[in-house]
C-alpha cells in the first residue's frame, strides 16, 4: 500500500487501527479559489527509492505509485518471476482517470509555448493501462497485461480479473490492484462543479463523514494497493503463506444514472449476491464488511439499503466499516486498498473504525464500527465498490487453512 495514512503497509495499517485521518489542505497547487481546498494527499513519497531517477521522470504519478506498491507486494511474498515462468504472471492494475496530471501539464506547455515543446513522454505517461505497462516490465511478467477502467471498482474490478484468469489456468501468478493519483486543479475543480466533493474545508480531518447524516462529499485521495495473486498450486510449492484466499467476484451495472447509484442499492446488492453464491457460502458467514463508503449523501444510503436487502436481518449484527473516512477517495484505487485492507483484517483479527461518525443518519443504521476497532477472528470478509457509471463490484475473502 502506498497511501495518505503511509507509504507502505504496516504503516498505514497502524494508522487505519488507530483512526487517524490523512485529510489536509492541498499543498500541491494553490487552492485558494477553489470551492474544494482539502485532499487526502501523499506526503514524502520518493520514487527514486524504486527506479531511477530517469525512469521517475518518464512515469506519471499514478504509475510511480503502482511500481512502488508492485514492488513492495511482491518483496512482501518473497516472489521472483523467474523467466522460465514469466509467461504465467500478469499485470492486472486498474485507475480511473490515469495520467491526469501529465495531461494538465503538457496542456499548459502547449497553450504557453506551443506544439513544439510537448513532452515526448506525454502518450506513454497519460495512457491508463501504463502502470501495469510499466509493473510487467520492472517486474519481468510476461503473461495478460492490461488495466481495468470502472471508475471507483477499477480495483476492485483487478483483483477481479485476476481471480478469474487464475481460475481458468491463464496464470499462475496475478499482480493486480489499482492507482490514482488524480489531485490536481482540474479534477478537483470537475469532481467540484458535479457537487461530489466536500467543503468542510475549515476542518479538514472531519471532512470525510460516511454514514453521518451531515456528510456533504467525499474527499479525494491517492495512492495505491496491489496484491499478489497466485494459484494454491504455485503458492504452497515455494513455501508461502498466504494471507487470504479471494472466493468470490461479483461485477453488475446500475444501468439508471451516470453519476447516482440505484436509490435501493439494486446493483450494489445484486453485486453481493452474485460473490456470495460464486464462494458457495451464506449471508450468515461473512463477519465484516468493509464499505464503499465515500461520505456522498446518495451512495451512503443506497450501500444501507442493498446491504439490507442481501443479509437482512443479519445486516445489523455484522460490522462495517468505511475507509476512505481516513484516507479519503482514492477513486480507481479505491477498491484494491479496501480489498487488502479487507485482508489484513482477516489476519490481524482486527476491523478499523468508521471515524467522524458524529451524528449517524437515521437511514443509514447499521454498525459501522464508529471511532473504535473492533478486535476479534475475521474469518471471511466482503469489500464492496460502487462507481460513476453504474458500476458495482464485490470481492469476498476468506481465512486461509492449509
Amino acid at each position: 500500500m502506498v497511501t495518505p495514512l503511509g507509504l507502505n503497509s504496516k504503516e498505514t495499517w497502524n494508522n487505519l487501527i488507530s483512526g487517524k485521518s490523512g485529510i489536509s489542505p492541498i499543498t500541491s497547487f494553490d487552492p485558494e479559489n477553489f470551492e474544494t481546498r482539502i485532499a487526502a494527499e501523499i506526503r514524502n513519497f520518493d520514487p527514486t527509492e524504486f527506479m531511477e531517477p530517469k525512469e521517475a521522470r518518464r512515469n506519471d504519478r499514478f504509475s510511480q505509485f503502482a511500481i512502488s506498491a508492485s514492488i513492495q507486494a511482491m518483496d512482501q511474498a518473497g516472489l521472483i518471476i523467474e523467466e522460465s515462468d514469466a509467461s504465467k504472471a500478469a499485470v492486472i492494475i486498474g485507475s480511473g482517470i490515469g495520467g491526469i496530471l501529465t495531461i494538465s501539464e503538457q496542456f499548459e506547455v502547449l497553450h504557453q509555448k506551443g506544439p513544439s515543446r510537448i513532452s515526448p513522454f506525454l502518450v506513454t505517461k497519460m495512457l491508463v493501462d501504463m502502470a501495469s505497462g510499466q509493473v510487467s516490465i520492472k517486474l519481468g511478467a510476461k503473461g495478460p497485461n492490461y488495466s481495468t477502467v470502472t471508475a471507483c471498482a477499477s480495483g476492485s474490478d483487478a483483483i477481479g480479473h485476476g481471480f478469474e484468469l487464475i481460475r481458468r489456468n491463464g496464470a499462475n501468478v496475478v499482480i493486480a490492484g489499482g492507482t490514482e493519483a488524480s489531485i490536481c486543479p482540474i479534477a478537483i475543480s470537475g469532481f467540484s462543479a458535479a457537487g461530489a466533493l466536500s467543503r468542510r474545508n475549515d476542518n479538514p480531518k472531519e471532512s470525510s463523514r460516511p454514514f453521518d447524516a451531515e456528510r456533504d462529499g467525499f474527499v479525494m485521495g491517492e495512492g495505491s494497493a496491489i496484491l499478489v495473486m497466485e494459484n494454491l498450486e504455485s503458492a504452497l510449492a515455494r513455501g508461502a503463506k498466504p494471507i487470504a484466499e479471494i472466493i468470490g467476484y461479483g461485477s453488475t451495472s446500475d444501468s439508471v444514472h451516470i453519476t447516482q447509484p440505484h436509490p435501493d442499492g439494486q446493483g450494489g446488492a445484486n453485486a453481493m449476491r452474485l460473490a456470495l453464491q460464486q464462494g458457495n457460502i451464506s449471508p450468515l458467514e461473512i463477519d465484516y464488511i468493509n464499505a464503499h463508503g465515500t461520505s456522498t449523501p446518495l451512495n451512503d444510503r443506497a450501500e444501507t439499503q442493498a446491504i439490507k436487502a442481501v443479509f437482512e436481518e443479519h445486516a445489523y449484527k455484522i460490522p462495517i466499516s468505511s475507509t476512505k473516512s481516513m484516507t479519503g477517495h482514492l477513486m480507481g484505487a479505491a477498491g484494491a486498498l479496501e480489498a487488502a485492507v479487507c485482508a489484513l483484517s482477516i489476519q490481524n483479527g482486527l476491523i478499523h473504525p468508521t471515524i467522524n461518525l458524529f451524528n449517524p443518519d437515521p437511514d443509514c443504521d447499521l454498525n459501522y464500527t464508529s471511532w473504535t476497532p473492533i478486535r476479534g477472528p475475521v474469518n471471511i470478509a466482503l469489500s464492496n465498490s460502487l462507481g460513476f457509471g453504474g458500476h458495482n463490484s464485490s470481492l469476498i475473502l476468506r481465512k486461509f487453512e492449509n
